[in-house]
């Protein structure tokens, strides 16, 4: 595998994709050669409430650009966010954020180690609308 040293990565926009989650994820670092952590776009329309999930062994962060949101972390009553706001998820925790705004929620979600799809885990219990 290269190097990550010296490496300058710029996502493009048609690369993002919307997900099971119910929210738009564009991938701004995940590479196998830098397993040590990853850094994601992610978009939650207005209204919009992310499925209930946990990531296996993946620590989470939340780091609010733009938006009005509400986050659930297990444990930890519901929340508002907005712009600066950073969210820490420790492993295997149940999460999701609900965009309560008119606009766009966006926000980097950065995981260590880095994400990998088989550490996510739905655990919704109603059926999605």
């Amino acid at each position: 595998m290269s190097s990550t040293l010296g490496v300058i990565h710029t996502p493009r926009e048609a690369d993002e994709f919307f997900t099971d989650e119910g929210c738009y994820i564009l991938e701004t670092w995940n590479r196998a050669d830098d397993p040590a952590v990853s850094v994601a776009r992610a978009r939650v329309e207005p209204g919009v409430t992310t499925r209930l999930h946990r990531l296996a062994g993946i620590a989470e962060r939340y780091l609010i650009l733009s938006g009005a949101g509400r986050v659930e972390v297990e444990g930890i009553p519901p929340q508002s966010v907005g712009p600066g706001d950073l969210v820490y998820i420790p492993a295997d925790q149940a999460q999701r954020i609900a965009n309560t705004g008119d606009g766009d929620l966006v926000f980097l979600a950065i995981c260590t180690p880095r994400f990998v799809p088989e550490a996510y885990l739905d655990i919704e219990t109603d059926p999605p609308t």
